[in-house]
This record gives structure tokens, sequence and C-alpha cells, in this order.
């Protein structure tokens, strides 16, 4: 018995890990759990409280904006005072917007939860991100690690949101109702938001096990905001492709649940067992991602496989039913399980060693910001067009992104490609 858990250890924790970075997978796992249990819930609840999918859209116009200017200042300041403190806050202040959402049916305040909780921003089936600290998640991550294994831990990274989301999603089983229809109703939903409130909590309470921060020098000034000029033109070239990417994300990842509710009236628990299904299915190719990258190359993989996501979303919301309709959307989500880890890896590997939280941080505000704009779009259409409409044109976006991506990056390979190469001659 002793020897089968030590192996069981060993493959969720292999030796290369060390305790920091068993502590941002936990943290990565716990933290996962609410973005999930957020992202299949809060759409529907604002809906069934009244609000139009225009109103969705200024929602997630504030959620984004705000999660923008929060992301950079993050980024940026955490390569001068270390990443440790946003580790714990960004979480205790998810807790806390979970908790609002628990305790009062008050409009102004969950709108105003919603924005600081970043809830809505990206969402669909747990798609790992852990919000506007992820940019000092992925360089303590890297600090922790050599570029021979940094493919691996990103994916492993990936595999503990996959986990998280799965939990997150079966947790909407407790929600009593299929599909409540008015407010008075809508208290069967306090359950699940303090379920949330305790993952976020455990979140930032885990993070404190971090160690104290390794403080990168820097001949800039602490709290001084300052352009990452050593990484200048990756910065740039991401602005572009991230830029294309955030209209796409906008225009329907915040809307998928309200989408599946809306076009086929699946309630949340329907949609949280797509989702919990979704998470089990696709927790191996995170653990994949890595070997292929090794054997196709990390751009490569990145492109196929945005290129096959981006064209899947048309069938998707073209399905006659909920059951096609979540299958088709479960192979596009097997599928982009693979890229995330592998892009978060690249851009963390190719950025300067004292600017790797600030790359991160800059080159997603373009993101950010049409991630924030673009929803009000969707809303738009939604409400007054098409409800498939935001979903194609989203397509076209990341189809263009997926091959703006491979132009600008193809001929530049990150570290542990070119050790390869030059080990290969």
């Amino acid at each position: 018995m002793t020897n089968e858990k030590n192996k069981i250890t060993k493959l969720v924790f292999p030796n290369w890990m060390n305790r920091d970075l068993k502590v941002i997978y936990v943290a990565r796992l716990l933290m996962s759990i609410n973005r999930a249990l957020a992202g299949i819930v809060v759409a529907i609840y604002f809906s069934i409280d009244g609000l139009t999918a225009v109103d969705l859209g200024i929602v997630f116009l504030g959620v984004g904006l705000f999660s923008a200017i929060l992301s950079s200042s993050i980024g940026i300041t955490s390569d001068q005072i270390g990443r440790k403190v946003f580790m714990v806050v960004v979480p205790f202040l998810t807790a806390t917007a979970s908790l609002v959402f628990f305790a009062t049916r008050s409009l102004p305040l969950l709108i105003a939860a919603a924005v600081i909780g970043s809830f809505g921003r990206g969402a669909g089936a747990g798609a790992g991100a852990v919000g506007p600290y992820q940019s000092v998640e992925s360089a303590l991550a890297a600090e922790n690690t050599g570029s021979a294994n940094r493919n691996k831990i990103f994916g492993r990274l990936g595999f503990a949101s996959s986990i998280g989301a799965t939990v997150g999603s079966l947790l909407t089983l407790t929600i009593p109702t299929h599909k409540v229809t008015g407010s008075t109703e809508l208290g069967v939903y306090h359950a699940v938001f303090f379920l949330a409130f305790l993952s976020a909590l455990g979140a930032g309470l885990v993070a404190l096990l971090l160690k104290k921060d390794r403080v990168l020098k820097s001949d800039r000034p602490k709290f001084k905001f300052k352009f990452p000029k050593k990484s200048k033109s990756l910065v740039y070239k991401l602005w572009v492709t991230n830029s294309l990417n955030g209209i796409a994300v906008g225009m329907f990842g915040p809307f998928v649940s309200y989408w599946f509710y809306r076009r086929y009236g699946a309630g949340p628990k329907e949609i949280g067992i797509l989702f919990a299904v979704i998470n089990v299915v696709t927790i191996g190719s995170t653990l994949s991602a890595a070997g292929l990258a090794k054997k196709m190359g990390l751009v490569n993989v990145v492109t196929v496989v945005r290129a096959f996501q981006s064209l899947l979303l048309i069938p998707m919301v073209l399905a006659p039913s909920f059951i096609i309709s979540g299958g088709i959307y479960l192979v596009r989500m097997l599928i982009q399980r693979i890229a995330l880890p592998l892009r978060q890896s690249y851009v963390i590997g190719m950025a300067d060693e004292n600017e790797k939280a600030a790359v991160t941080s800059m080159s997603n505000l373009p993101n950010q910001v049409m991630m924030s704009v673009s929803p009000m779009f969707s809303g738009y259409l939604f409400d007054y067009l098409s409800e498939e409409l935001p979903f194609e044109i989203a397509g076209v976006f990341q189809l263009a992104n997926t091959v703006a991506f491979y132009l600008f990056f193809h001929k530049t390979k990150p570290a542990e490609e070119t050790f390869e190469k030059l080990d290969s001659d």
C-alpha cells in the first residue's frame, strides 16, 4: 500500500517539482474550482434576475476593464516587489466577491462583486485561467523550473485546472432545481456561491506556504511602472495576436453557459455535468502538451490546435441539440487544452529574465481590453440579430489570431528546442 501511495505521489508531484511548485499546483486547483462555478452560474444568475444579453455585455465590460488594470499593475510591480503577496491577496479578493453573491441579492452590489472577482472573464468549461494574477503565477512557476521542464510544469498546471474545474462543475449539482425562472428562486444558488468562497479562500491560504520571494535584480526603482524594453519586440507581436484572440474570446467565452441556457434550455445542472465530462476527458491532453511540443515544435502545435478550435465554433452553434453541440464543444476543449499551457510557456520562455511577469501582463493587456469591449457587441447580436452570429464571428477572429501567431513566431524557437537541435547536431 505504501509503495502504491508513493507511486501516486510521484505521478502527481514528480521529483523535479520543488515545494513552491507543489504549492502553486494546489492553489491553481482550488482557484479553478471557483472559476468553474462562477463561469457556469453567474451569467445565468444575472439572466434570471432580469439582465438582458446587452446588460450582461456591459457587466462583462466592467469585469474586463478592471481585470486588465489589475493584471497589468500586478505583472509590472511583482517583478520589483515579489510574487507571493499577489498569490495570496487576489484569491482573497475573489473569495470576498463570492461571499457577496452568497450574502445579498442587491443587484448593484452583485455587479460590483462580479467586477472585483473577475467573474465572467474567459469562463467556458474551466479554460485554465485563474484571474488577474496569472502572470505572477506563470513567472513564479518558470523561476522554479528549468527550461527543460518548463513545458511540463505548465502542462501540469493545466492538469490541475482540469481537476479543479471538474470538481467545480460537479458542485453545480447542489442546485436543487432544473431551471429556475424567477428572481424569488435565486436563493437556490447561494450554496454554490458559498462553495466558491471556500475554494478561493483555500487558494489564498495555501499560497501563504510559498517561500519568501526572490526579488529579481533590476535597474528600475520599486513601484515605478516601466515598459519591458528588453522584450519589447516580443510584446509588440503579442499585442497583435492577443488583440485578435481577445476579440474572439470576449465574444463567446463569457456567454457559453448563458448560450446553452438560452439556446437549448439547459439549466446549470446540465451545463455543469457537460463541463465536468469535458474536464475529465481533457485531463490527459494538458499532460500530453509537452510531448507534442518536443516532437512537432511548440509554435507548430499551438498553430494547428488553434486552427482546429476556431473552426469548431461554427458547427457547435449550428448543432440541433444540446447533446450534439456539447459533444462538439468537448472536442474543441480537448484540443484547446493542448495549446493553452504551451502558449503560456512560450511567452515566459522568450521573455527576459527580469521581465517575465511584466511581459506576460503587458502582452495580455490588449487581449483583456478586447475581451472587455467585445461582449457588448455580442450582447447586441444575441438580443437583436442572432444567437449564433457572435460565435461565428469569434471563430473568424481566432483563426486570424492563429495565422498571425505562426507568421510572427515560427522562426523563433524557445530555449529547449534550440538546445535539442544543438544536441542532435
